[in-house]
């Protein structure tokens, strides 16, 4: 798989973040002509040639072993998350057959699950921010994306594609710049384990062209993998929410890989109040007529 352009861009913004001062190395005084580290403190840092660096940096990774690649790693401070967004990349320079997504329906089991999880909103998405199964109160909560002009056919929506094509986002979320630095974030770790997903290239592809605060996000190589929080909504039928969420891995398919996420009000607060009214509102009409308010 050719992802050089990836490697390449990825390293360089990882160095160029980075100060001699910040990695315990000299300044060596006068004026410095790149941001950031130069390729061959970088090399010194990682205990390898500045022409074995270079070359790396060049997206020249395949057959890298990982041991090497955790040394660069740990020389530009690469968290966890982009320590293995690294080791994805290589992966998939390195691979004569390369991993490609299927399209796998969601077991009915699945959707019995989430039926069964009434007082959290549930959802399950595959890779690419798909929501591909949902419950009630997982479908209330975004119902203004899954009514929205984003919306497919059938009732289902895309996360990104509602994000950055769809003004009402910017309502929804609480904190939309958050939000959309996440959304990207996860397309991107996403796209360095599955370059060859025909439609995350058509959908990056498409966000890029229409939004430039996608592309912006996207070119600054940001990763993220699924993991909790907080998360605070506005919803245009309860108003505002703070919900707690967790996602978890569903082991469906070798084919495809789909995440559950769930979204918990604290015990006892207004948030709570507010989602048992959600749960209310989500068993009347209101949702199958559209938005309100």
């Amino acid at each position: 798989m050719d992802n050089r352009s990836d490697i390449r861009d990825f390293l360089a913004t990882r160095r160029a973040r980075l100060t001699p001062e910040q990695v315990g190395l000299p300044t060596g005084g006068g004026r410095r002509r790149v941001a950031g580290l130069r390729r061959e403190e970088v090399a010194v840092l990682a205990g390898v040639s500045i022409e074995w660096y270079t070359r790396l940096e060049k997206g020249h990774i395949s057959g890298v072993s990982d041991d090497v690649l955790e040394a660069v790693a740990r020389a530009l401070r690469l968290d966890e998350e982009e320590t293995a967004y690294l080791l994805d990349l290589a992966r998939a320079a390195s691979a004569k057959s390369p991993r490609r997504r299927r399209a796998v329906d969601v077991p009915t089991s699945v959707q019995w699950l989430l039926d069964s999880m009434t007082l959290s909103a549930a959802f399950v998405t595959n890779g690419r921010l798909d929501m591909v199964a949902a419950n009630p109160l997982g479908r209330a909560l975004y119902s203004a994306m899954l009514n929205g002009p984003t919306a497919a056919a059938g009732g289902t929506g895309n996360i990104a594609r509602y994000n950055f094509l769809d003004p009402a986002a910017r309502d929804f979320y609480a904190d939309w710049d958050a939000a959309a630095d996440t959304t990207v974030a996860l397309l991107r770790a996403e796209a360095g384990r599955y370059p060859n997903d025909k439609a995350l290239r058509e959908l990056v592809g498409e966000l890029s062209t229409v939004s430039a605060e996608f592309r912006t996000r996207w070119a600054a190589h940001d990763v993220r993998l699924h993991h909790g929080g907080v998360k605070r909504f506005r919803h245009h039928a309860v108003g505002s929410l703070e919900l707690t969420y967790y996602p978890l891995v569903l082991p469906t398919s070798v084919h495809t890989a789909h995440t559950l996420t769930s979204y918990i009000a604290q015990p006892g607060s207004d948030s709570e109040d507010k989602l048992k009214l959600l749960t209310s509102w989500a068993a009347t009409d209101t949702l199958r007529t559209g938005p309100v308010g």
